[in-house]
């Protein structure tokens, strides 16, 4: 079995697989009379395909034991999906590039409190994997005509440390 070792999610280090939702570090200015400060286009979203529509969800999803066993990643073809935990405990974010339809090396980041990704149409990733308990996030989706999921398999399931 290969081994992964989380690394800590980074703008600089995710790049290539999507974007970090955060206030550190972003575009901001005030609004509402100076009493708000808004953080400016995070992320981007995708919907792609015959009525594509942008929607927004909660996900209520329970914590993984660790070190652990990935056996697959999945990806949506159609739309980008973006999570954003309710709460400062950080999970783990797991993706992998495209190699000719079929998923590369899995990459494995632990976020800090209060980051979240957005992961654009059609890239491999993780389930979602929260690590100290279970754990709510706002999930910005696509829904629409056509299936949004594919599901890959691996051989040999990877384990996943925490660093």
């Amino acid at each position: 079995m290969s081994v992964i070792v989380a690394q800590p999610l980074t703008r600089e280090a995710f790049a290539p697989f999507g974007d970090v939702i955060e206030t550190e570090g972003a575009d901001h200015f005030l609004i509402n009379n100076g009493h708000c400060q808004r953080f400016h286009a995070l992320a981007t979203t995708q919907a792609l395909g015959p009525e594509a529509q942008i929607i927004i969800n909660i996900f209520r999803a329970k914590a993984y034991a660790f070190p652990l066993k990935l056996p697959l990643v999945e990806r949506h073809p159609f739309g980008s999906q973006a999570f954003i935990p309710l709460s400062q405990d950080p999970f783990l974010v797991v993706v992998a590039h495209d190699e000719g339809g079929r998923p590369g090396l899995p990459h494995a980041f632990l976020t800090r409190p209060g980051q979240g990704v957005n992961y654009p149409a059609n890239l491999w990733h993780g389930v979602l994997t929260p690590i100290a308990g279970p754990q709510d996030f706002v999930v910005v989706d696509r829904t629409g005509q056509g299936n949004n999921l594919e599901e890959f398999h691996f051989p040999t399931p990877y384990e996943v440390r925490l660093p």
